[in-house]
Formats: C-alpha cells, structure tokens, sequence
C-alpha cells in the first residue's frame, strides 16, 4: 500500500471533500483511507490547501482526488509525480514533488513542491 501527505483539497472545502471521497470509496467497494492534516499549502496563482493523507493505491488516490473537484467544483492538488534525479537527494528526501492543480475537474497548472522543516512548500508554481 502506497501512502503520501502531499495531496491538497481547497481550503475550507476539506471536509466536504473528505466526506464525499469516503461516500465514494464505500460505494465502489475500494481500500483508501483519507484524512485532512493539519498543514497547509499556499500558493499565489491557485490560493490556499489543506493538505491531505492518505493509504491506498496511487491509482485509486489520483482518481478520487479528480473526481472530487469535478463534482464538487472544488481545487485540488493531484502530487506524486517525480523527475529523475540524483539517487542521493531522493534517498535523503532532498528531490522535488511534482503535482497537477485541477479546478472543477479541468487541469488549471502544476506545482513543485520541496521540503523544509519536514513540511511541503511551493518552489514554483505555472499556470496552465
């Protein structure tokens, strides 16, 4: 099972993300566990996110987190994509996070994230 804290749903939009991932995932019958923690993520072209956890496979993860903004016209933060790199950095966790913004399900930009002090921050952001 994978896992990862770097998902993001619009602020203030969390629990009815939450809520309604979980409606979903009972639906079709998936194991996915999803919570809201307790970082956020800002950014200057997409606005604010609470930051999500979750277990659960990545296919699984990447197509709640769409469907989730489609339905509920809501922005989300699609992450988990990784360049190659110096197999050094990754080891230490010094690689960058690439992520995907969708707002009401539509592509809108991406993202990449770093670590500082233990949580996630914008290095870059591009629109469209």
């Amino acid at each position: 099972m994978a896992s990862a804290n770097n998902f993001g749903i619009e602020k203030g939009k969390g629990d009815v993300a939450v809520k309604w991932i979980n409606e979903f995932i009972i639906k079709n019958n998936k194991s996915f566990k999803i919570s809201i923690t307790s970082n956020q993520l800002h950014t200057l072209n997409f606005g604010d996110f609470d930051l999500v956890e979750w277990d659960g496979d990545w296919s699984i993860a990447r197509n709640v987190i769409k469907k989730s903004s489609s339905k509920l016209n809501i922005k989300v933060i699609e992450a988990g994509y990784h360049k190659k790199h110096n197999i050094v950095e990754a080891f230490f966790g010094m690689s960058q996070e690439y992520c995907k913004v969708y707002s009401s399900g539509k592509f809108v930009g991406t993202l990449i994230l770093k670590r500082k002090s233990g949580n996630w921050i914008v290095d870059k952001e591009k629109r469209g």
